[in-house]
C-alpha cells in the first residue's frame, strides 16, 4: 500500500496528539498556526473527550440577535459566493458573531444533521477556549483566513471534519464581528477552500465599507444642511466625518471605555443562569439578545479630553455624535527646584512638597525628554543595565498618587507647563547672558544622584557653567559661583577673586582658601 503526504501528516499528528494528552513534549509538532492554536486551547482548559461545541444563545432570542446583527443584510451574498461549495457537496456553510457563536448556517440536510452532533449549528460557541482548534476559533484567534485539516483537530470528536473560516472585520468599528466557515466531512474539503472563504469575507467587508460610506455622506448633508454650530462630526462608531481638516483627532475618537463591539450583550444582561454551556431554551448558562437591537445606550454631554489634550463635550447628533470643543482652564505648572545640595522639592498648583532622590530623578528625566521615555528607558536612565522597569512604574504609580494628571502614560511624560531651574540655567548658558547665569546657578544637578542621565546632565552644565563665568563673567558672578559647593575649592576661581584690590574683602576670603 502506497502511503500519501497527508497519510505521513495524520501519523505525525496523531503522534503529537498522544503527547499533548498525557502532557509529554511533542515529538514532532504540527504546522505553526495549529501548534500555538493548539497551545491555546490546552492552557484554557479545553477537554479533548468533549462530546462538541457548548450552546450558549437561548434559542428563543436568536431570531431578535440575527436582526441586530450587521451582516444580517448580507447574508445572500455570503451564500452565493459559496454556493458551489455547498449545493449538494456534503458541505455546510457557517456565519457567527465575533465571538464565534453561530447565527446562521446553510447546507444539506445530511450534513447539517451531522453537524447537529457536534454543536456545529445556531446558538452553539466555536471560539478557542470553548472548543479547541477549529476553522471559526483559529480564524478569530489569528485574524485571518485558516484552513484546519481533520486530525489537525485538538477534540478527538472534530477529527473526522475539516474547515476552513476566515474572519469578517467591520470597516466602521475596525473589530472583527464575525466569522464565515465552510466545513465538510474528513478529506472531502480541499485545503484551497480557504482561498474563496477568504475572498466571500473580503467581498462582504467591501460590502459593509460601501454602505458606511453611504451612512456617512447621508450624515454630513444632514449636518451641513441643518447650519448647526460648528462641530467635529463622528459615525455612531466615533470615526471622524468631517470638522477635523487637520486631522488632530486621528481617524477615531474612542466613545466608549470597553472594547466589546456594539452587537455584543452587555455584561449585565448577558447570563441568564450559570456559566457558558447547554440546556432547554432560557436556561442557566444561556445568553439573551442584545438590548435595544444590540446598541448601547447613547452617551449625552460627555466631557472628554482629546489626544492633543483639549477638552470636548460629546453630543448625539441624528445616527451620529458632534465633538464640540471647550475652553480650558490654564494647567497647573509643574515647578521643579534641582539644583545646590538642598532637599529636592516640587511645586505643582497650590502644593509644595520634598521629594525622595528617586522621584526627584524621574521628573529630571522627563523633564529633560519632554518627548517622554518609556519604563524600559526610564529604568536605564536612573539605573543603568541593571534596571527594572517593574521597579520604575511602581515609582511612578507613587509619584502619580501625589501629582495627579502632571504625568500622563504610554509613554511616561510631563503632561503640563514645567519651570525648573536647571532648564533656567541651559537657557542662561545658550544666550551666555553671565549675570543671568550667575543668578541661576545655585549648585550642580541634584548633586547625590548616581543615575548615569543625570551625572551626565550634571558634569555637563558644570563644565559650562565654569567657562562661560571664567570667560564672561564680572567678580560679582566669580564671587557668587565661589559659594557653592563646587565653586568653593575651585582653584582658577579663586585665583580670579585672589587678584582683585587687596582691600576687596573677596579678594581676602579667596586668598585665605587658597592657604594649603
Amino acid at each position: 500500500m502506497s502511503y500519501t503526504p497527508l497519510d505521513a501528516y495524520s501519523r505525525l499528528l496523531r503522534g503529537a496528539h498522544e503527547a499533548a494528552a498525557t502532557g509529554r513534549v511533542w515529538p514532532h509538532p504540527p504546522r505553526d498556526l495549529i501548534r500555538d492554536s493548539w497551545r491555546r486551547s490546552l492552557a484554557a482548559g479545553v477537554d479533548i473527550e468533549a462530546g462538541g461545541a457548548p450552546l450558549v444563545y437561548d434559542p428563543a432570542h436568536l431570531d431578535d440577535i440575527r436582526r441586530a446583527h450587521p451582516l444580517h443584510p448580507l447574508l445572500p451574498l455570503l451564500a452565493t459566493t459559496l454556493s458551489g461549495l455547498i449545493g449538494g457537496t456534503g458541505h455546510i456553510m457557517i456565519v457567527t458573531d465575533g465571538q464565534g457563536r453561530v447565527l446562521w448556517r446553510d447546507g444539506g440536510a445530511a450534513v447539517l444533521r451531522r453537524a447537529d452532533q457536534i454543536g456545529l449549528s445556531d446558538g452553539h460557541e466555536w471560539v478557542e477556549p470553548a472548543v479547541g482548534t477549529n476553522g471559526i476559533g483559529t480564524a478569530l484567534a489569528a485574524g485571518r483566513p485558516v484552513h484546519v485539516y481533520s486530525e489537525e483537530h485538538l477534540m478527538r470528536v472534530l477529527r473526522v471534519w475539516s474547515c476552513s473560516g476566515a474572519p469578517i472585520t467591520d470597516p466602521d468599528s475596525g473589530r472583527i464581528i464575525g466569522c464565515v466557515d465552510v466545513s465538510g466531512v474528513s478529506r472531502s474539503l480541499h485545503p484551497a477552500t480557504v482561498a474563496l472563504v477568504g475572498a466571500a469575507a473580503q467581498l462582504t467587508e467591501s460590502q459593509l465599507a460601501l454602505r458606511m460610506h453611504e451612512r456617512d455622506e447621508r450624515l454630513r448633508r444632514r449636518y451641513e444642511s441643518l447650519r448647526v454650530r460648528p462641530g467635529v462630526l463622528l459615525s455612531p462608531t466615533g470615526r471622524v466625518i468631517s470638522g477635523d481638516p487637520g486631522g488632530r483627532l486621528g481617524e477615531r475618537v474612542p466613545l466608549w471605555d470597553d472594547t466589546a463591539p456594539p452587537s455584543t450583550p452587555a455584561l449585565s444582561d448577558r447570563l441568564l443562569g450559570g456559566g457558558p454551556g447547554g440546556g432547554p431554551s432560557g436556561g442557566p448558562g444561556l445568553l439573551r439578545p442584545p438590548a435595544s437591537a444590540g446598541e448601547r445606550p447613547r452617551p449625552s454631554g460627555q466631557r472628554m479630553i482629546l489626544r492633543d489634550g483639549s477638552m470636548a463635550v460629546l453630543e448625539p447628533f441624528s445616527d451620529g455624535y458632534l465633538l464640540r470643543t471647550v475652553p480650558a482652564a490654564a494647567p497647573a505648572t509643574l515647578t521643579l527646584s534641582f539644583l545646590g545640595e538642598g532637599v529636592p522639592s516640587v511645586t505643582f498648583g497650590d502644593h509644595d512638597r520634598t521629594l525622595s532622590l528617586r522621584h526627584a530623578e524621574i521628573l529630571a528625566l522627563l523633564a529633560l525628554h519632554p518627548h517622554g521615555l518609556t519604563a524600559e528607558q526610564l529604568s536605564f536612565h536612573v539605573y543603568g543595565d541593571a534596571g527594572n522597569p517593574v521597579t520604575i512604574r511602581a515609582e511612578i504609580h507613587r509619584l502619580r498618587a501625589q501629582l495627579g494628571k502632571a504625568i500622563s502614560a504610554k509613554p511616561y511624560r510631563l503632561a503640563c507647563p514645567v519651570e525648573a531651574d536647571f532648564l533656567l540655567l541651559r537657557r542662561s548658558l545658550a544666550t551666555r547672558d553671565a549675570a543671568a547665569l550667575a543668578r541661576a546657578y545655585k549648585g550642580p544637578l541634584l548633586p547625590r544622584s548616581e543615575s548615569p542621565e543625570i551625572r551626565r546632565e550634571r558634569d555637563e552644565l558644570e563644565a559650562q557653567v565654569r567657562a562661560c563665568l571664567l570667560r564672561h563673567g564680572s567678580p560679582e558672578h566669580l564671587w557668587a559661583y565661589a559659594q557653592t559647593c563646587n565653586g568653593r575649592d575651585d582653584y582658577e576661581i579663586l585665583e580670579r577673586l585672589a587678584a582683585l584690590h587687596p582691600t576687596d574683602a573677596r579678594a581676602a576670603a579667596a586668598r585665605t582658601r587658597l592657604l594649603p
